[in-house]
């Protein structure tokens, strides 16, 4: 199995354990309110965190399958030259929004090294995090389909 398999499937596994979580921790808490009266207090912070981090995956992985919302109206009716360009254009605009992104989020995670939150007292900097890692990956990513392209890979072809 590839390497990029194998962290397709570990990512997969994360969503899974993170939709999981969520339903547990909201399922339960009303399973516990609706009978007893009472819940689990941590039960909206954690399903909150969990539902960040799921977010953050998905949007990885839907980048690195190419099925993220994209207006290719242009590019597709054009073949040669100007579409190699408007490509690498879009790649380069990509790179700025995934720096931005990337910066904010790190400020956002040492900002969040020196907060708690109130019930779990965790570091606010975990969820922050989950924006860190997708702006990192989609980074790795989106050097990945740049390789692929100056190889010449054809578009069918799966990303690693």
């Amino acid at each position: 199995m590839r390497a990029g398999q194998l962290l397709r499937h570990g990512a997969e596994a994360l969503l899974a354990l993170c939709l999981m979580g969520m339903v547990v921790c909201v399922f339960g808490n009303v399973i516990l309110r609706y009978f007893w009266g009472t819940g689990w207090v941590v039960s909206e912070e954690l399903s909150r965190l969990l539902f960040v981090w799921l977010v953050c995956i998905s949007a990885t992985l839907a980048f690195g399958e190419g099925k993220h919302l994209g207006f290719d109206l242009v590019t597709t009716r054009v073949k040669g030259a100007p579409s190699t360009l408007l490509r690498w254009l879009a790649r380069g605009l990509m790179a700025l929004a995934l720096y931005y992104l990337i910066d904010g989020s790190w400020s956002q995670v040492r900002v969040g090294l020196d907060s708690r939150s109130p019930v779990m007292n965790l570091p606010l900097a975990v969820g922050a995090a989950g924006t860190l890692v997708m702006g990192a990956c989609m980074a790795v990513l989106l050097v990945l389909q740049a390789w692929d392209d100056l190889r010449g890979k054809t578009d069918g072809e799966e990303l690693p």
